[in-house]
């Protein structure tokens, strides 16, 4: 794993409002590279990472109906999803996908 990506993980979960992160590969299945927190253990880190998978595939096949064949490439690069008790942020890349949960009250 490349040094900038440990320091990413790192300093997220240092983050006091960040519940947890997850570190997906981009294949099928989805599988969990690392993960911290304790709302992604066992199965529950596996709903989370089936969910999170489903989110961006859906995400792209949506933006690339909408772009037609001039898709010129276009890709999701960032989203973020806020629920009435989490907010949860996704940053896919071209082989891992990152999703982190935060609790946005603190």
């Amino acid at each position: 794993m490349p040094p900038e990506l440990e320091q990413t993980l790192s300093l997220l979960s240092s983050h006091r409002s960040v519940l947890g992160y997850l570190l997906l590969s981009r294949g099928h299945p989805v599988c969990i590279i690392r993960y911290s927190g304790v709302i992604f253990e066992g199965e529950q880190g596996k709903k989370y990472a089936s969910a999170i998978s489903k989110i961006v595939e859906s995400v792209q096949a949506g933006l690339e109906e909408v772009n037609g064949p001039d898709n010129d490439g276009d890709e999701v690069r960032f989203m973020r999803i806020r629920t009435k008790r989490h907010e949860i942020m996704i940053s896919p890349d071209e082989r891992y996908l990152l999703a982190v949960l935060h609790d946005p009250a603190t």
